[in-house]
């Protein structure tokens, strides 16, 4: 069985990942079980002035440190619960210690594979802004749509005010889920939750539309990976 390495960049989508671990763990292998893994988190505030100067470079040599820090712990490759993180992953620098999986990768696969035309997207707005999804898709034949610009404002704000420092309003809630019932009105078949805490402040039952939770689908590739079921990633960083 292979250790997973969870390069965290805020705590509550690496707890929450953490918590997937587990979960899918059981079942993949037996109660109580679940492959191991080591978790190496650089506080937010170490990150964030970078990713709102837009230095992802700078970004990319932090989160290298971490999967560095994993080899030395064993780790056999790795996984990050974070999609805004990912712009950083995939921005030019040294490779990554391990190979990793692509969260956007394992979204983006399990909506072709339910069969959704066209996905609706929420994130902060670095990811809303970029074509890391948007690519994705479009490669599987999938139409995305985002939030109009007062609403990804919105969404941002909710994001890196309250739900990163673990704050999950009824008001936010209420404000994202009125997101997700524009994105349904035109047209979205699915809405990805491309953002690792956004599963744990809307929950699928209230939604007018399937929701994709990155963070737990990311979770199940990951054991998938760790006990065999798929083959071990060849992405060390970069696009």
């Amino acid at each position: 069985m292979f250790h997973i390495g969870i390069v965290g960049h805020t705590i509550e989508g690496a707890a929450d990942f953490v918590r997937g671990i587990a979960d899918y763990g059981s079942r993949a292998i037996d109660d109580y079980q679940h492959p191991e893994f080591s978790l190496n988190c650089v506080a937010m505030g170490e990150t964030l002035d970078a990713m709102r100067r837009g230095d992802l470079e700078e970004l990319h040599d932090i989160l290298a440190l971490s999967t560095r820090r994993l080899r030395a712990g064993g780790a056999d490759f790795f996984a990050c619960p974070d999609n805004t993180a990912h712009l950083a992953l995939e921005a030019d620098g040294p490779d990554m210690a391990l190979p990793g999986l692509h969260i956007a990768d394992v979204v983006v696969a399990e909506a072709h594979r339910l069969g959704h035309d066209t996905v609706g997207l929420l994130g902060t707005s670095w990811v809303l802004d970029s074509d890391m999804y948007q690519n994705r898709c479009a490669a599987r034949g999938i139409t995305t749509m985002v939030p109009e610009p007062a609403d990804a404002t919105t969404l941002h704000a909710i994001i890196l005010d309250e739900l990163v420092v673990g704050r999950f309003s009824a008001e936010a809630r209420d404000e994202v889920l009125a997101i997700i019932g524009r994105l349904a009105d035109k047209g979205c078949s699915a809405v990805a939750m491309a953002c690792t805490e956004l599963s744990l402040l809307v929950p699928p039952a209230v939604s007018p539309v399937p929701l994709l939770n990155s963070t737990r689908l990311l979770a199940q590739a990951a054991v998938d990976t760790a006990v065999g079921r798929q083959p071990l990633p060849q992405w060390r960083g970069g696009t």
